[in-house]
């Protein structure tokens, strides 16, 4: 199925809000939860989940949702993830990420991270103006979720055996360009934040890569815990 076939998918409304759910939680999501998310009944919503799944846009199993095995635990459940596979139209045709695969292994081969970095960061204060520094990190999510990376908050940040609050992105919109130059463009990922974030405010960028995640994680400042 072509691209321009498979986002066209997504223009029935429910089928839509079912991806959307689906994709923002960064887990296998069953066809029960889904339906009650998107405010439909548990048939149409697995009718709409597996047309998703033939379209390429979701990926499908089935594991037992009550979290037991053996006899009474129940038949396993068909579950849901987001395709990890990128889909793009372009009309015309447009090929950037050659461009910017080319332009990443010729900074790469000539050494020009530290100006990447600073150009980056550049970029990013133009981006955020004449505003303060992100205020916290309910106001971070905002403005990262406006820029695709899927933010989500992780941990309670209570107590000492609490987690510590963070900022995790589900997505990097640089995804296709990071796996072939991961330390050149998660570098320059991370300048790109210190840039819009703000590098003196409450809240600060730093790198710690998980599978799956972006580079980059957003947290409180140290000057700025209590």
């Amino acid at each position: 199925m072509k691209d321009i076939d498979v986002i066209a998918v997504l223009q029935d409304p429910v089928r839509r809000r079912l991806y959307e759910y689906v994709a923002a939680q960064g887990r296998e999501v069953g066809r029960n939860e889904a339906a009650e998310a998107a405010g439909v009944a548990r048939t149409l919503a697995a009718h709409h989940l597996d047309r998703l799944a033939e379209a390429g846009l979701l990926e499908s199993g089935s594991r037992r949702l009550t979290g037991r095995s053996g006899p009474g635990a129940g038949r396993p459940a068909k579950v849901y993830t987001r395709a990890r596979v990128e889909r793009s139209v372009s009309l015309p045709a447009r090929d950037y990420r050659t461009a910017a695969e080319l332009l990443a292994e010729a900074a790469e081969e000539a050494g020009l991270d530290a100006g990447l970095c600073a150009a980056a960061r550049r970029r990013g204060e133009s981006l955020r103006g004449a505003a303060a520094p992100c205020g916290g990190l309910e106001e971070a999510a905002e403005l990262l979720a406006s820029r695709g990376y899927a933010p989500h908050l992780e941990g309670d940040g209570e107590g000492e055996g609490g987690r510590e609050r963070v900022l995790r992105m589900r997505n990097c919109p640089f995804h296709a360009v990071a796996e072939r130059f991961p330390p050149l463009v998660c570098g320059m990922n991370l300048a790109l934040l210190e840039g819009l974030l703000g590098v003196d405010g409450p809240v600060r960028a730093r790198l710690d890569a998980r599978p799956g995640e972006c580079c980059v994680v957003v947290e409180a400042s140290k000057d700025n815990e209590r």
